[in-house]
C-alpha cells in the first residue's frame, strides 16, 4: 500500500461494561511521527491495537485510502509493530530470525536482507551463531525493530519503543525513526516519556479516559516543555 493518510473516524472500543476508546477521530498523515500520551488506562494501547489491526473496534472505522483495514490482507501486510515483547524465537540466532520474517513476507534474497538490517540496527557485531534468548533487553529491541522494518511498510507503530534503550541507544531511535518520516512512513508512537515525544512528534495526541483530549500538528514539531505543557492541561482532573 502507499502512504496515504490514515482516517480513524469515530472509533470506540468496549470490553465487557467498559469504554477503554469513546469517538476517537484523528487523522495520521505519512511523513510524520505522531506521538500518543496519555495517563494510565487512558486507552493508548487499545488504540494502538486498533491501528495494527489486532483489535477490532467496537464502533467507528479505521480507513487507509480508500482502504477499511480491518476488512483488508493487504493493509496489515503493510505494517511494522515493534510492542513490548521482542516477539522472536529466542534459539535462533538474529540472521535466522530475520531471514525467517522476510520468508514469510516473501521478500527476495532473505540472509542477504537481514545481514544489512542487522547493520543497520547496530547488530551487525554480534556473533553470528549467538540465540537472541542470550541478548540484552536493548539489543532485543533493535532486533525488534529490524524485524518491523525489513518489509518497508508504510505504518510504522510503537509501543514505549525506548523502554530498554540506553541513552545511545535512544539517541538512535530517534535518528531511525527521523529517517522513516523522512521516507514518507506513517510513524505511530504510544510513550509515557514525554521528552522523547517532545524530541521526535510534529503531532500529538493526548487521551484521557478513553477520549481526545488534545490533536494537533505543528509544522515546526513540539519540544519537551510545550508535551509537558499540552499534558498536564489536558489531562488535570
Amino acid at each position: 500500500m502507499s502512504a496515504h493518510a490514515l482516517h480513524l473516524r469515530n472509533i470506540g472500543k468496549t470490553y465487557g461494561g467498559r469504554r477503554a476508546l469513546i469517538d476517537v477521530s484523528a487523522e495520521l498523515g505519512a511523513g510524520q511521527v505522531t506521538a500518543i500520551v496519555g495517563p494510565n488506562g487512558a486507552g493508548k494501547s487499545t488504540l494502538l491495537g486498533i491501528l495494527s489491526t489486532l483489535v477490532a473496534p467496537s464502533t467507528g472505522e479505521l480507513r487507509w485510502g480508500d482502504v477499511a483495514m480491518h476488512r483488508s490482507s493487504m493493509a496489515r501486510a503493510a505494517i511494522g509493530y515493534v510492542g513490548h515483547e521482542p516477539g522472536m524465537y529466542g534459539d535462533l540466532s538474529a540472521a535466522q530470525n530475520l531471514a525467517l520474517f522476510a520468508e514469510l513476507y516473501g521478500l527476495g534474497q532473505p540472509g542477504a536482507r537481514a545481514t544489512a538490517m542487522l547493520a543497520r540496527v547496530g547488530l551487525g557485531d554480534v556473533p553470528p551463531e549467538a540465540a537472541v534468548r542470550t541478548f540484552s533487553r536493548g539489543m532485543q529491541q533493535r532486533l525488534a525493530l529490524a524485524r518491523a522494518l525489513l518489509h518497508a511498510p508504510a505504518l510504522l507503530l510503537f509501543d514505549e519503543p525506548g523502554s530498554a534503550l540506553d541513552p545511545a541507544g535512544a539517541a538512535w531511535l530517534g535518528r531511525e525513526l527521523a529517517t522513516e518520516r523522512a521516507a514518507g512512513r506513517i510513524v505511530v508512537l504510544v510513550t509515557h516519556d514525554l521528552d522523547a515525544a517532545g524530541a521526535i512528534a510534529d503531532h500529538l495526541i493526548v487521551l484521557r479516559r478513553g477520549r481526545v483530549a488534545f490533536d494537533e500538528t505543528r509544522a515546526a514539531g513540539f519540544d519537551a516543555a510545550a508535551v509537558r505543557a499540552i499534558y498536564e492541561e489536558r489531562t488535570r482532573g
